[in-house]
C-alpha cells in the first residue's frame, strides 16, 4: 500500500485527537480525585480510554478514515474498587458512618496525563516533519 502525505497528516491526526481524549479523561479524574459519596453507587469512578488501531479498510469510517490511525474504541469505568471510610461526621456518611470515595489514584493519573502529553507531542513532531519534508519538496519543484 503507497503512503501519501496527507496520509501521513491523517493518521497523526487520529493520534492527536485520541490523546486528547486520553488527556481530557484523566484531567476529569483528577478534578474528581477528592469527591465523596453516599454510596458505592454514587461514588465517581475513574474513566479509561480504550484504543483501537485502524488495521484495515474495514475499520475505518469518516471519524477516522486511515488506515494506519487510531481512534478511541470506547471509554470505560476503572474497575478498581471504590473506598469505603469511616466519616462519621461527614454529613455524606450512612448510617453506618461511612462515606464511599472516587476510584481515581492521583499518582496513578499524573503518571498517565505525562504519557499521553508526551504521545501527544510525538505526535505533534511527526505532523511537523512530514509539513516540512513537504515544503522542501514544493522548493525543489519550483527551483
Amino acid at each position: 500500500m503507497a503512503m501519501s502525505i496527507d496520509n501521513i497528516f491523517g493518521i497523526g491526526g487520529t493520534a492527536l485527537n485520541a490523546q486528547l481524549v486520553r488527556m481530557n479523561n484523566t484531567a476529569s479524574n483528577l478534578a474528581n480525585a477528592g469527591t465523596t459519596a453516599a454510596s458505592e453507587k454514587e461514588a465517581y469512578r475513574g474513566k479509561r480510554t480504550v484504543f483501537k488501531a485502524l488495521m484495515d479498510e474495514e475499520m475505518i469510517h469518516a471519524g477516522a478514515p486511515y488506515v494506519g490511525g487510531v481512534k478511541v474504541d470506547k471509554i470505560v469505568d476503572d474497575s478498581k474498587p471504590i473506598p469505603r471510610v469511616y466519616d462519621p461526621n461527614n454529613p455524606l456518611a450512612d448510617r453506618d458512618g461511612f462515606v464511599y470515595q472516587a476510584n481515581v489514584n492521583e499518582v496513578t493519573e499524573m503518571v498517565d496525563l505525562m504519557a499521553a502529553s508526551r504521545s501527544y507531542q510525538n505526535n505533534v513532531e511527526v505532523v511537523n516533519t512530514a509539513r516540512e519534508l513537504m515544503m522542501r519538496t514544493i522548493d525543489m519543484i519550483k527551483a
